[in-house]
């Protein structure tokens, strides 16, 4: 910072309450009232008036020796600049420096203290410091420049405030081996020392300091001058918005009416809006964190739909190339009770997805959607994760956002399944129905063999996922098998682990509810009086037809089929091992639901003879190699009905 000394006498002004006066042995006949200060000085004793040519005019009227009052409340700069000009007239010295620069200017130029006046008047000397120090300097024209906030009229008349822009701009032009100026650079983990050349964005420190409205003045002049690289003027747009805008990415900033006042919101929003207009087209000048940080902070502060709908679009072409830090933000609305502002983000993925699906009418087809729209997919399922640990994250945002991505964009569920997972451990109150919605986005087919082993044993999914992914897992493996005629022994053992633990499982349920029946004998007799009351007669034979004939064109396999395959000692193992409990009551309100009496008779005696037969062969009381077939046969013909009901509800 450079300084100038002007005058060699000590300082003999002293203030009293709101005068100011100049201790000398002469009495003062001039009285000089700038806002609510008196100055008590002399007209001819001293140069004062000799050196002022606005005094000289007022006191030409005037006898030289009266008491003369002059009222001077429109000076630039106030009392102390006036002060300043009083000073040197007295020969007094002052020290002029960036920071007074421009008052002391202004009420020089006010009080028309030129060379037309005297020679080697007080406006020469300003002029001298301010064109060989205060420009050849770097943050001397800065601090200059932030000072003319107050005296925005006469600065700009004056000529100060372009001066220091096109110093300012020059410094920032010259190349980065020529800079030879000390300047502000505090970067994470950036030290000078160990670098000796200099960064190319070393100036966007210092210039953050300035208004936004002088900060916009030089990012223009700048980009008018010459073709900068885009990411340097987002870098200096980055800096800016550090500097002054609110952070809300740490936790959810205070809603309460001292946090933050009106005022300063608005100059806050005035920024943020200031800031996106500046943002260049090329979509590399800033990047993704900084774009959904800004929309953040728009909502935050309340900016304008459009200064939003900006933010929005350049987020989304861009959100391909965002982390999980980029998108973790709290909540900014204080009516929210979750705290990840989950909103954000699915706002921000509508619009890539707008975007993505504009670029080709058969994106799957090509290579760089495709994988961006994958990689988009894991990004939304950690997101999905993570957010699921909220407690008070409502499902039906979690469900909206998870079923906004298109099939496409998943290659397997494995993220989405442990984002349920998740969800339902640290929701264990949610409601049965609220379960069913949540896994209905899972595709099966979709699932690892890893996780759908998983999935088998997790007692937090509902038994219609359950069952689908055995049916999957039994499927997938029927499938692997199709190219032998026959299946051998060997391939249609249960593994001697999942084998062992079936066995001990059913054993001890068959001790607590008995071998007969999984159903207890009072529940099956209430529930079978009720079927008798509520049934009516059974289906035509020409029902029947159409009923098979509707299973047969479906999608799901054939009810015979399936059947056969649950005779296969590794899927009765599984069945067994998740759903125990659920193979009589849940079927008998299906056959309730059925309206068919008949139905209910045979089901009730066909679930005790399948329990039997599955407890008989996981204890080795039938011959598994010669026995499975025949064995297959009977439990096929007593579990087709149930078979059939059960696929009916579940698929």
């Amino acid at each position: 910072m450079k300084f100038m000394k002007i005058g060699r006498k000590p300082d003999t002004f002293y203030t009293e309450e709101a005068t100011r006066t100049v201790i000398s042995d002469i009495p003062s006949d001039l009285t000089v009232r700038v806002n609510n200060v008196c100055f008590l000085l002399h007209k001819l004793q001293v140069p004062l008036v000799p050196k002022c040519g606005l005094l000289q005019r007022l006191c030409s009227d005037s006898d030289d020796s009266d008491i003369l009052t002059i009222d001077l409340h429109d000076v630039p700069g106030g009392e102390d600049a006036f002060e300043l000009c009083a000073k040197f007239c007295y020969g007094i010295t002052i020290n002029l420096s960036a920071h007074n620069f421009v008052p002391a200017f202004c009420a020089a130029k006010f009080l028309r203290m030129t060379e037309s006046i005297e020679k080697g008047n007080f406006v020469l000397k300003l002029e001298a410091f301010f064109n060989s120090c205060i420009l050849e300097g770097w943050k001397d024209p800065i601090v200059t420049l932030q000072t003319t906030i107050k005296l925005p009229e006469w600065s700009e008349n004056l000529g100060i405030i372009r001066k220091c822009i096109d110093s300012i701009v020059e410094k920032i032009l010259t190349p980065t081996a020529k800079v030879s100026w000390s300047y502000t650079y505090t970067r994470p983990g950036y030290n000078k020392k160990q670098h000796q050349s200099v960064p190319k964005d070393w100036w966007t420190e210092d210039i953050s300091d300035l208004d936004i409205d002088l900060f916009r003045c030089i990012i223009t002049a700048v980009r008018s001058t010459y073709i900068p690289p885009p990411q340097l003027i987002g870098e200096a747009l980055h800096v800016y918005a550090c500097r002054w805008l609110p952070d809300t990415t740490k936790s959810r900033p205070p809603h309460s009416s001292g946090s933050q006042t009106e005022e300063s919101k608005e100059k806050s929003r005035r920024i943020l809006e200031s800031i996106v207009s500046m943002i260049p087209a090329d979509r590399s000048s800033v990047s993704i964190g900084f774009l959904l940080k800004l929309l953040s902070i728009a909502n935050y502060l309340g900016a304008s739909p459009v200064t939003k709908t900006e933010l929005m679009r350049k987020a989304g072409l861009q959100f391909e190339e965002a982390t999980l830090n980029d998108i973790l933000f709290p909540s900014q609305l204080p009516t929210d009770q979750h705290y990840y502002d989950i909103d954000l983000v699915a706002a921000v993925l509508e619009s890539y997805l707008v975007l993505w699906r504009r670029q080709s009418p058969a994106p799957a087809e090509n290579g760089h959607l495709l994988r961006s729209i994958r990689k988009t997919g894991k990004l939304i399922d950690s997101y999905l994760q993570l957010v699921a640990r909220d407690v008070n994250m409502p499902i039906s945002k979690l469900v909206s956002l998870a079923e906004a991505l298109p099939d496409v964009a998943r290659e397997d569920h494995d993220g989405l399944y442990k984002a349920i997972n998740i969800y339902l451990k640290e929701h264990p109150d949610v409601s049965k129905a609220e379960k069913k919605r949540l896994c209905r986005m899972l595709d099966c087919q979709k699932l690892s063999p890893e996780v759908r082993a998983h999935a088998v044993k997790n007692e937090r999914l509902p038994l219609r996922t359950v069952v689908q992914v055995l049916f999957f897992e039994q499927e997938s493996g029927s499938r692997a098998t199709t190219h032998k005629p026959e299946l051998t022994t060997r391939e249609r053992e249960a593994p001697p682990e999942a084998e062992a633990e079936a066995k001990q499982e059913c054993n001890n349920k068959l001790q607590h509810e008995g071998i007969k029946s999984r159903v207890p004998e009072t529940s099956e007799r209430d529930m079978q009086k009720r079927l008798e009351g509520m049934m009516v007669r059974g289906e035509s034979e020409k029902g029947k037809e159409r009923r098979r004939e509707a299973y047969s064109g479906s999608k799901v396999m054939d009810p015979k089929q399936l059947a056969g395959d649950l005779a296969n000692a590794a899927f009765v193992n599984l069945l067994l091992k998740n759903a125990t409990n659920s193979l009589d009551l849940d079927r008998l309100q299906i056959c309730q639901s059925s309206n068919n009496k008949a139905l209910s008779q045979q089901l009730s005696s066909a679930n005790n003879d399948f329990n039997l037969a599955m407890v008989g062969l996981m204890n080795g009381a039938v011959d598994v190699t010669d026995d499975i077939q025949s064995r297959g046969d009977r439990l096929i013909k007593r579990c087709e009905i149930c078979i059939v009901s059960t696929i009916e509800d579940l698929f």
